[in-house]
């Protein structure tokens, strides 16, 4: 199969002809119809993730066909329309056994602790647990974005954030992850202030719901600028891009017992950032970290789709083959996205 691989942290990824993969025992192979080119495959590629082993295919917001399934597979079979969470659970440690799937203590992760998707086929571990089925009707295109970015921002603002109508949330930064929030949030009844340095970022934003926007180029004080604009601050914070910066406005924007969601990983490798503690403890704020959302837990959100009270696929903004991954993978360090790529590798 073909296939992005990379050999070096930050050094150029090619494309390559590469074995195909073969499913464990309870594991499928899944024909790769759609990927998510998502920030932290910018993270794997840089060096930032531990469990990664040279040399490295990325890729882990997908949705395919399953090609191939091992023999101890019961609930699905070839030619099935599936995607996955990212974190793929193992089924039986205590976390799962309490239905904490996205924090699984055996988990695999595929673009992380073994090859991913940017590639014409991948395997995934522990089937019966980890696939979703892909309703009749939506693209591939639009269940890969909801693997990774869609389905992590609607867990951190339902789930964990407990968003509700009239509340105030402040999202920082308008990428894959940001976008959706605006736009679940917009739905469950919440006004929602969006942050960003990218003007089309924040034009998406508006586009999605947004109440209220935020230039943070423009603005020294983000979180200043958020408090004047909700009557003293955010009930609810999101830190979408993970940044000391945005971490630290993400906090520092938030009300008297606000509740701040860390969803953005933080570029260093140990992932330590200088939070305002001192404001936590005076104004009892919560703070709380958000990691995906289990597979057992997406039928709400794609009744919600089905419905389409929720549009994942307005954030879809371009899709691109293989061959132009490495060049739009390097420029995530730089360049501010705004919506979701799509690789389709297949094209």
């Amino acid at each position: 199969m073909r296939a992005v691989v990379f050999e070096r942290y930050g050094e150029p990824a090619e494309v390559r002809e590469v074995a195909d993969p073969e499913p464990a025992a309870h594991g499928v192979v899944v024909r790769v119809e759609a990927t998510g080119l998502c920030r932290s495959d910018w993270h794997g590629w840089q060096g930032h993730d531990p469990d990664i082993r040279l040399p490295h295919v990325p890729g882990h917001e997908l949705a395919g066909v399953v090609e191939a399934a091992g023999a101890r597979v019961t609930g699905w079979r070839a030619g099935d329309r599936v995607t996955v969470p990212f974190v793929c659970a193992c089924g039986s440690c205590p976390a799962c056994a309490a239905g904490d799937q996205q924090v699984c203590e055996r988990q695999t992760q595929p673009g992380f602790t073994h090859w991913g998707s940017f590639a014409q086929y991948v395997a995934l571990d522990h089937a019966d647990v980890n696939l979703v089925a892909v309703p009749d009707g939506m693209s591939f295109a639009t269940a890969a974005s909801l693997g990774c970015r869609f389905a992590t921002a609607y867990r951190a603002v339902v789930q964990r954030g407990r968003v509700a109508a009239g509340e105030w949330l402040a999202v920082h930064g308008c990428g894959g992850v940001g976008l959706s929030a605006v736009m679940i949030a917009a739905a469950s009844g919440a006004r929602v202030v969006a942050v960003d340095v990218s003007p089309r970022a924040l034009d998406l934003a508006r586009r999605f719901g947004a109440a209220e926007c935020v230039d943070a180029a423009a603005v020294e004080d983000t979180a200043g600028a958020v408090r004047d604009l909700t009557g003293g601050g955010a009930h609810l914070s999101l830190d979408a891009l993970g940044s000391p910066a945005t971490c630290a406005a993400s906090v520092n924007g938030l009300r008297r017992r606000g509740r701040h969601i860390q969803v953005g990983l933080l570029p260093s490798a140990t992932g330590m950032t200088s939070v305002p503690m001192a404001r936590a403890v005076a104004l009892e704020l919560e703070l709380l970290g958000s990691h995906g959302m289990a597979a057992h837990t997406y039928p709400p959100m794609l009744e919600l789709v089905r419905a389409g009270v929720l549009r994942p696929d307005l954030l879809v903004t371009s899709a691109i083959g293989l061959d132009a991954v490495p060049s739009a993978l390097a420029a995530m360090g730089t360049a501010a996205g705004a919506g979701v790529t799509v690789i389709e590798p297949w094209n």
